[in-house]
């Protein structure tokens, strides 16, 4: 024979009548069950957060000495390290984001105390 022609089907008899095929052997009940093993992976951890739309708040409406630019600035980092997969460089400009936003609300609203009692005194 050559190489990579089929090769003849073997002969075949067929069944007495008789015989059902729930009998023969290879059949569904002398089959064993199959399981069915399902697993689960951990739960990854949640991506850090970047603080993106607090940074832009921050930016438009309280950017006292440009906290909220630099805010906006880590944050738009933070969320490109994110993206790429550095959950340790993205959690950190987060956490600088975040620090900075904190630092530029306080400010903002320590001007605006200044501004209410310097106008109702």
């Amino acid at each position: 024979r050559f190489r990579g022609m089929p090769q003849p089907l073997p002969p075949y008899e067929m069944l007495p009548g008789e015989v059902s095929m729930e009998e023969m052997p290879g059949s569904k009940t002398e089959m064993p069950q199959s399981t069915t093993v399902i697993v689960e992976e951990p739960p990854s951890p949640p991506p850090p957060r970047d603080h993106l739309v607090w940074s832009l708040c921050t930016a438009v409406y309280g950017n006292f000495c440009c906290l909220g630019l630099l805010a906006f600035l880590f944050s738009v980092k933070s969320r490109d390290r994110k993206v790429l997969g550095d959950y340790s460089g993205a959690l950190s400009y987060g956490s600088t984001a975040k620090c900075l936003n904190i630092t530029a609300l306080a400010i903002n609203i320590g001007i605006v105390i200044i501004v209410i009692v310097a106008t109702v005194a």
